[in-house]
């Protein structure tokens, strides 16, 4: 056992003796890829899904030097064909590109460094090559397999870690991507070497203006994950799985940490965070013990022509429209606000809809790490705002029908210019942001379809939280109590049938052709039932 060739299984045996979801369906993607056109995958995911985990796994499965027969059995990838097929019969090439950066004397030398070490490691473990006095890792491997008739399976995690630590050094990048085109170029020289290999990282693989640095690989991003989608995060039949064991509240579950969606998979949950609350036995923000959100203040804050404004209308829950074509899957190649919008699908801010191309913030935990990092003086305004949001919540629990209205005008001028101010939807998400700190105790649905109509949103209580429910109906040149008739006629359903307890109901409405003092003036009127 190496610490690049062949690893061995302990560091897999440490994950399933913990608290484990069943992951190794992923083994079987890979086993079918082995020997083909398509053995070369890359599979980005952001920081706390579990990335690390699934390379480890691969080296267990795959390296020769063990035995892991026992440490599979009962899990999934056991019960399937390709099973003993593949089972240890490698030798697995490992590398974590964190932990080589880290540890490295000199960042400078890092690709250098890294070929010398691997190759000492291989003329150790294969003595017909002892002699070769070959500093290339690619020839070094074709020497090895050339004599042994045996390939290879490498295993790269964190890939693009060199991107993010040395950022501006583009000239160490570029040797990088040499060193991996030479070992995973195509044709008959990989073919011979390579029986399959694994990338994984957080940003999909660097382009130079439309083309990837690496062309031969099969890619699964955060924004086209496919067939690999279920293996992004955890799914929520095995949410439910979890919760149904450690007896956690689903829905509680469900409203901190789902919210990505994809094509194949529509629930996808943040994995560590989950893990978090299962071992604590309490929900709650995880983002903040492993992630600072210096990254996201950062980015959020960059001067481009409507990257603010879009974080606002994401705030008040819109979906933002964006492109991700020009991204160059780095962390400085910015162009425009939607290439910084890409890059937060890629770190786990953002969730990504590929269908309307739209993007959106995905769930209560990731709405706590925005409110935090709206601060400075580019967000005062949205700061006070948000900060502002709890006593709004408490104004409108205790029936204070004109601290609502005022708080409500305050929060919908500041916004105008960017949610279409004269419109329901403007409303909407000016609600949403002024009772921001609703969302630690309240399930809250925009446009809930109910019996006859639609409550523009609905508060529901979470578990074991003592408040009332509310339903907010929105109008504009109407009144507020029109608002309140129409919530009266319709006859909600669903959810709210399933409540019990007290009831709020808030009409809201503005005129918004008044004059005066009347210009754009709120009116709410708040019932109990």
């Amino acid at each position: 056992m190496g610490e690049y060739l062949n690893p061995g299984n302990e560091a897999f045996q440490n994950i399933v003796d913990d608290v484990y979801v069943d992951k190794t369906g992923l083994i079987a993607y890979v086993n079918s890829t082995i020997n083909t056109p398509r053995k070369l995958t890359h599979f980005s995911r952001p920081r706390r899904f579990g990335k690390s985990f699934a390379a480890k796994m691969l080296c267990a499965y795959y390296d020769r030097s063990c035995d892991s027969h026992a440490l599979f059995e009962g899990l999934t990838i056991s019960k399937l064909k390709s099973f003993e097929t593949y089972l240890n019969k490698y030798d697995v090439i490992y590398l974590d590109m964190v932990r080589f950066i880290s540890n490295s004397a000199d960042k400078n030398a890092v690709v250098k460094d890294l070929q010398a070490r691997v190759i000492r490691e291989l003329k150790q473990a294969f003595p017909e090559v002892g002699s070769l006095d070959e500093p290339a890792l690619p020839y070094m491997l074709s020497a090895i397999v050339a004599r042994t008739n045996q390939k290879f399976i490498i295993i790269i995690d964190e890939w693009d870690a060199l991107f993010r630590e040395a950022k501006d050094n583009l000239a160490l990048q570029e040797e990088y991507v040499q060193l991996l085109r030479g070992i995973f170029k195509g044709g008959p020289e990989t073919d011979k070497t390579i029986a399959a290999a694994y990338m994984t990282g957080i940003l999909p693989i660097k382009k130079y203006g439309t083309q990837s640095a690496l062309t031969d690989f099969r890619e699964f991003t955060m924004t086209r994950p496919a067939k690999l989608a279920k293996y992004v995060g955890f799914t929520e039949p095995e949410v439910k799985k979890l919760c149904r064991k450690y007896r956690m509240d689903f829905e509680s579950m469900s409203a901190w940490y789902d919210g990505y969606s994809f094509n194949q998979v529509k629930h996808v949950y943040s994995p560590n965070s989950v893990m978090n609350a299962v071992m604590n036995e309490e929900f709650g923000n995880y983002w903040t013990d492993s992630e600072t959100y210096d990254s996201l203040k950062n980015y959020i804050s960059m001067n481009y022509d409507g990257l603010r404004d879009a974080v606002i209308s994401m705030l008040g829950g819109e979906p933002v429209r964006v492109r991700i074509g020009t991204f160059q899957n780095d962390i400085t190649s910015f162009k425009n606000k939607d290439d910084v919008l890409t890059l937060l699908v890629h770190l786990g801010y953002l969730g990504y809809d590929s269908v309307e191309k739209k993007v959106f913030i995905p769930n209560k935990e990731v709405a706590e790490a925005f409110a935090d990092s709206v601060t400075g003086d580019k967000w005062e305004d949205v700061a006070e705002l948000l900060r502002d949001s709890e006593n709004l919540l408490e104004a409108t629990i205790r029936r204070d029908e004109d601290a609502v209205a005022d708080a409500l005008e305050k929060v919908h001028q500041l916004n105008s210019s960017v949610l279409r101010y004269n419109n329901e939807a403007s409303l909407s998400s000016a609600i949403m942001i002024a009772y921001y700190t609703a969302r630690r105790f309240y399930k809250i649905i925009p446009e809930l379809p109910e019996g006859k109509g639609f409550a523009d949103i609905a508060f529901l209580p979470g578990k074991g939280v003592d408040k009332p429910a509310m339903i907010i109906e929105l109008k504009y040149d109407k009144d507020a109590d029109t608002a309140i008739r129409q919530i009266h006629d319709n006859r909600y359903q669903g959810d709210l049938k399933k409540y019990f307890g007290d009831l709020l109901l808030v009409g809201i409405n503005y005129d918004k052709d008044g004059k005066g003092e009347n210009k754009k003036k709120h009116s709410c009127i708040i019932e109990k039932v």
